[in-house]
């Protein structure tokens, strides 16, 4: 067991870590997980806790952090009347769909793979806020029908291998179809509820061989209490923010940030 001066700088760290996803998961929509994957992945590794399920864990409980983000989150867009209620609950089923086969998919898979998603994924969603219009347009309203029907659960499923709130592709896919991007960015929020519960509940229930302490199933609750201490402070402010501030800028830089922990991701995975 790591000393307790090996404890509190992680303790530190993950409570400006928690802070800082909760901010961008109210202002930038991307939800927190985009940060806190990479964080835990590190963390544990520090603690000596690396196996080739380490990265279960840091979907399991960066989703478990996501489901209290985004209530708090939703809450303070709902109170501004800035949510699609019709959107969230026309894709709904279809994301919990897709959420509950990427559990039974990512509980199958190798730390290393799911890695190698992540960086991957990232990269796209990282080059996307980098280089993305806001006058980009697939049409005019929200898909119905046999393309909803597909692209629903597809952001589900792609959430929960990267232990993220949905917001990374439910923001884009909002604003591509027509939808104002502080109300893209307030309906998201409802995405990460949808995707972070059922996801939760079968990480619950995850065989995992090495974990850290305080561990259920696929789910770390030590770090999950630190990080959303935090969130719960930090996400209504990014909630605010992101109805007084223009987000293109910020997203722009969070963008490049996000390639580059998603190329580290990557160069861990070829370096093995």
């Amino acid at each position: 067991m790591p000393e307790m001066s090996v404890h509190l700088p992680l303790v530190g760290l993950l409570m400006v870590i928690g802070a800082f996803a909760g901010v961008l998961a109210g202002l930038l929509g991307v939800g927190g997980g985009i940060v806190l994957v990479p964080a835990f992945f590190y963390a544990f590794s520090a603690l000596g806790y690396d196996s080739p399920q380490l990265m279960q864990i840091c979907l399991g409980t960066s989703l478990a952090t996501i489901i209290v983000t985004s209530l708090r989150s939703l809450n303070s867009h709902h109170k501004k009347n800035a949510v699609e209620w019709d959107i969230l609950r026309g894709w709904g089923l279809g994301i919990v769909i897709g959420a509950l086969i990427g559990v039974a998919v990512a509980t199958q898979l190798r730390s290393v793979v799911l890695q190698a998603l992540f960086g991957g994924l990232g990269m796209c969603i990282g080059l996307y806020m980098t280089l993305g219009r806001s006058d980009w347009r697939l049409g005019d309203a929200m898909p119905t029908g046999v393309l909803r029907a597909v692209l629903s659960p597809l952001t589900g499923f792609l959430s929960v291998l990267m232990g993220i709130g949905g917001g990374s592709f439910g923001v884009p896919t909002m604003t591509l179809y027509g939808v104002p991007i502080h109300r893209a960015v307030a309906t998201a929020s409802g995405y990460g509820v949808i995707i972070a519960l059922p996801a939760v509940i079968g990480f619950l229930f995850a065989d995992i061989a090495v974990a850290p302490p305080l561990t259920v199933g696929a789910v770390n609750f030590g770090a999950f209490g630190v990080v959303v201490a935090m969130t719960l402070i930090t996400a209504p402010w990014g909630a605010a923010l992101a109805h007084r501030l223009d987000p293109k800028p910020l997203k722009r830089v969070f963008g490049v940030f996000l390639i580059l922990v998603a190329l580290n991701m990557l160069r861990k995975v070829l370096l093995g």
